[in-house]
């Protein structure tokens, strides 16, 4: 691959504009969104105010061509930089200058009216200093070939052969970044934990257990996990200081600490739970930290419901079957992060399993709409109404599960002959 590798270098972002950049025909519509563009202006303020001395806002793939430089990738980042400085009063943004499409245009004008309100609320020295720490302080990796096509394979390369990053390795970035304050043996022990997990694994559990059930308690849809959705699990940074963040940051920090401690008799036996599902979570470490904790719980549950239930009674042969063994699994895991493992008794079992396997009695096919229909509470056939995991985050003993009444699924024939044994385990368990 014929990259330039005199030109391979960290570049300070005065020294990347001031390049004859250009956008070629090819190149997608600038369309950062209002979001993404006041988090940068907070990412790269904020490491103003701490004094980092150097932010990298990430890489920038670019072919030279003659005496210009084509933007392969990194366009939307460096547009919205060149918006931002232009609100700083660096009015000559080469880049700006460019040929952008109606629907660029727009976005460009939406974000420059945004920057603009969040640079008025800056003092005249603090935009003065803001403006310098950008151009001296933050910084891109330049890559450079003189090939469009080996440009475009560097491209996919970076990405994943061409796929999106998956959305637990986007976390695991925002995270690292989120460490600044910590040690680099520290880092390399987490990271080192977090790749001795098998990635496929981590990327179920964010998909199908913790996304859908940080939703469901709530009432809202739990579908659709993916890259667009990770802000959920971003958790509060360290140098967030309204009320609910201090609070939450010392509820984490009293826990660490008495767990680290010791000295009560509660210790003697077992530690302090840190994590809830229907709490925030803390950005850095602990982010790490808590997906091992439901990693672990979650193969706790899975090893309770093979040592209580026999293959049979969890039909595993048609895709519907996997779906209502992950909801089982989600309800057991849910149930188990507010109440702790050892509340998981025979009957909050039977309960949970009852809830779960009555949708798969009554439904021929099963598709992930319909568990995220039943899940919230709204599947006509059985249990309408019934938003399960909103529940079972208001009780307040473990007890209280048994309160809710079940209805008895309308069940065919042809259904209980094909889930002979659950049919017969749920008769047995609720008289039906």
């Amino acid at each position: 691959m014929a990259l330039l590798q005199d030109e391979l270098k960290i570049k300070k972002i005065h020294e990347l504009l001031e390049m004859k950049l250009a956008l070629p025909s090819y190149q997608r519509p600038y369309s950062w969104s209002v979001k993404s563009t006041n988090n940068l202006f907070l990412d790269t303020y904020r490491a103003y105010q701490e004094g980092i001395q150097e932010y990298r806002i990430g890489s920038v793939i670019l072919h030279k061509e003659n005496e210009k430089y084509n933007i392969v990738d990194g366009q939307q980042r460096l547009t919205t930089l060149s918006i931002l400085l232009y609100c700083l009063g660096e009015e000559n943004q080469g880049l700006l200058r460019e040929k952008y499409n109606q629907l660029s245009n727009d976005a460009i004008v939406t974000n420059f009216e945004i920057l603009s309100k969040r640079i008025n609320e800056l003092s005249a020295d603090e935009r003065s200093k803001y403006k310098e720490y950008i151009l001296e302080h933050c910084n891109a990796v330049q890559i450079v070939t003189d090939s469009e096509q080996e440009a475009f394979q560097f491209f996919d390369s970076q990405n994943s052969r061409g796929k999106e990053l998956d959305p637990h390795d986007l976390l695991k970035s925002y995270h690292l970044r989120e460490m600044d304050d910590e040690g680099e043996h520290q880092k390399i022990r987490i990271i080192n934990q977090w790749e001795n997990v098998n990635q496929d694994d981590l990327n179920d559990l964010f998909k199908i257990y913790l996304y859908p059930l940080t939703q469901w308690y709530k009432g809202k849809n739990g579908m659709g996990y993916s890259s667009s959705k990770i802000d959920v699990f971003k958790g509060i940074k360290t140098t967030n200081v309204f009320n609910y963040a201090i609070y939450h940051k010392a509820s984490n920090l009293f826990v660490e600490q008495f767990n680290a401690n010791g000295s009560s008799e509660l210790l003697a036996s077992k530690a302090l739970n840190q994590f809830q599902l229907t709490q925030p979570l803390m950005a850095g470490k602990r982010f790490f930290n808590y997906t091992l904790h439901y990693r672990n719980l979650l193969e706790q549950v899975q090893k309770l419901i093979h040592k209580v239930h026999t293959n049979e009674q969890i039909p595993s042969r048609r895709t519907g079957d996997i779906y209502i063994k992950q909801l089982y699994e989600c309800a057991l895991l849910f149930f188990a992060d507010r109440f702790g493992i050892e509340n998981l008794s025979k009957v909050v079992m039977q309960q949970l399993y009852t809830w779960s396997y009555s949708l798969r009695l009554i439904m021929d096919a099963v598709y992930p709409q319909t568990i995220n229909k039943y899940a919230r509470g709204e599947h006509e056939r059985v249990n309408y109404g019934l938003r399960l995991f909103s529940e079972i985050s208001e009780m307040n003993n473990a007890e209280e599960l048994k309160l809710i009444v079940l209805e008895q699924p309308k069940i065919e024939n042809k259904n209980k002959e094909k889930y002979k044994d659950v049919y017969d385990l749920l008769c047995k368990w609720n008289r039906w």
